[in-house]
């Protein structure tokens, strides 16, 4: 292992007291922030789809689904706050991890660096770190699990049973968390096919024990898929078909990456591991990271050349999160030799994001400029996608429809869907009008179930042109108006409202 570096200040003098300091405040940063906001709309997905435990689900395997049950019926509720504290709390475990990850790879002080730059990563350190979203607990498992292996590569028997076990239990709860772990998983294979101090290990029997405990971990995602068509590998196998050649594609995904990372970081991100993989394996601690963060970090921007699926910007974040212990023993080695810029570099860039996350999180609390938030104002579209449609039952209650068991409510699209039943608090039976209804259409009695019943329908008003659809499978539509109710100040949710009478019929 590399010496620590030498230099002055408390990430050098107590690098343990250091990282605490900094999950404290981020922790109470994301307090902040987790409870000014409502749910979004895969949050509120999330929640209400996945108020029925399955072994798997349509989106995603059932780590932040399960999460998110436990969390609601722990504390008794649903409020923002209470679903995004086991993120907020495993978002703090990542930091710890980091900071020994990348100890164990170089130095404590390299450790704090990449600490504190996971925090200041706006799709790590804010989106994963405080939302419900799969990737709070991928980012905390892929970091455990590279920890247990960077032991489990030097160890020696019989300690290397135990480091190995460990990685692959990790690298299962990854896999149990988010699909695109295997891309990282796939990277320390070839880390071991490529690394003539390690590639010993493929003849050994440690990583094939770890390969099947994974597998173990794993396999109540495939018993569900198994069972229901494999529906969720098809769905996100299906981003990946080919359409056409979109040679913008890759540049769009990357410039949009490099904004959700901060181009200031992800520049540096590029450059520590372009000289990681020129150097390859021979300097085996920057190869290890290479291997591990790069095949996540490639794929997206190949697949965009060809798919016409969206390519969302923050899949390939836990890409990135391999990469930061490089950069983090960049930073410390500059800060131990008394580069100025790079401490301005750091500082300046934690005033931005915490000053950001803030001033965000008061603008959408307290609403001090409601021009923002007016019906063309620039905020508009955070009205409905960013708070709770907690109006939702006292609004369905003002023109004689009061949520309650004896109601069947229902939504035309899943996003949607997501806020209405969150909105409803889980009271009143709800099923999703639609044929992509993603777990909606899993998680329990779905519409040809209620045949011969009569359904308040909630639309918004982008959606009416659905009512022709919907008409054809009711004996009659009833039209009962306009309801409204404020989210945020000023700012008020405009839902129209029918009843289907007699479902006869839903594909």
């Amino acid at each position: 292992m590399r010496p620590p570096a030498s230099g002055s200040g408390l990430m050098f003098r107590n690098p343990a007291l250091a990282v605490v300091l900094i999950i404290v405040i981020g922790g109470l940063v994301r307090l902040v922030f987790g409870a000014s906001l409502g749910l979004g709309i895969d949050e509120s997905y999330m929640v209400a789809s996945g108020r029925v435990l399955h072994l798997g689900y349509f989106d995603h395997p059932p780590a932040s689904w399960w999460l998110t049950w436990g969390a609601s019926r722990l504390f008794g509720s649903e409020s923002p706050l209470a679903v995004r504290l086991p993120y907020i709390v495993l978002f703090a475990l990542s930091t710890w991890l980091i900071y020994r990850l990348t100890a164990a790879l170089y130095d404590a002080a390299a450790g704090v660096a990449a600490a504190l730059i996971l925090n200041l990563v706006p799709v790590l350190g804010v989106t994963s770190g405080t939302w419900v979203l799969p990737d709070g607990p991928l980012c905390a498992a892929l970091l455990g699990a590279a920890l247990c292996l960077v032991h489990a590569l030097e160890a020696r028997r019989p300690a290397s049973y135990g480091w190995w076990l460990m990685t692959g239990l990790l690298s299962g709860l990854a896999l149990f968390s988010k699909y695109t772990a295997g891309a990282v998983i796939a990277g320390a294979v070839i880390y071991l096919a490529t690394s003539a101090r390690h590639r010993r290990w493929l003849l050994r029997p440690e990583p094939y024990l770890a390969a099947l405990v994974a597998l173990v971990v794993f396999s109540p995602v495939l018993v569900w898929n198994a069972g229901n068509g494999w529906a969720s590998l098809a769905f996100q196998g299906g981003r990946a078909a080919a359409a056409r050649l979109n040679l913008i594609g890759p540049v769009r995904t990357l410039a949009g990456e490099a904004l959700y990372v901060l181009p200031w970081i992800w520049l540096p991100l590029v450059i520590v591991a372009a000289r990681a993989t020129l150097r390859g394996p021979s300097e085996w601690r920057g190869w290890l990271l290479v291997c591990l963060g790069l095949p996540l970090v490639a794929v997206f921007p190949v697949i965009a050349l060809w798919s016409n699926r969206q390519i969302l910007f923050h899949w390939a974040a836990p890409g990135y999160l391999m990469l930061i212990p490089l950069l983090g023993e960049a930073v410390a080695r500059r800060l131990a030799a008394g580069n100025r810029l790079t401490r301005l570099w750091l500082r300046a860039t934690a005033i931005f994001v915490v000053a950001v996350v803030i001033a965000f999180s008061m603008v959408v609390r307290f609403n001090p400029l409601p021009s923002l938030w007016a019906k063309d104002g620039p905020l508009r579209q955070l009205a409905y996608d960013g708070t709770d449609w907690t109006g939702l039952p006292a609004a369905l209650g003002g023109i004689g429809l009061p949520p309650g068991p004896d109601m069947l409510a229902a939504g035309v699209n899943w996003r949607d869907c997501g806020k209405i039943d969150y909105g409803l608090g889980g009271r009143t039976p709800f099923i999703c009008l639609s044929q992509d209804a993603r777990q909606f259409g899993f998680r329990g009695p779905g519409p040809a179930d209620h045949l011969g019943r009569d359904v308040v329908i909630v639309l918004r008003a982008g959606d009416l042109g659905r009512l022709a659809v919907l008409a054809r499978n009711f004996k009659s539509l009833e039209d009962r108006g306009t309801i409204r109710f404020p989210v945020n100040g000023e700012t008020d949710i405009d839902l129209h409202v029918f009843i289907g009478h007699d479902l006869l019929a839903w594909p």
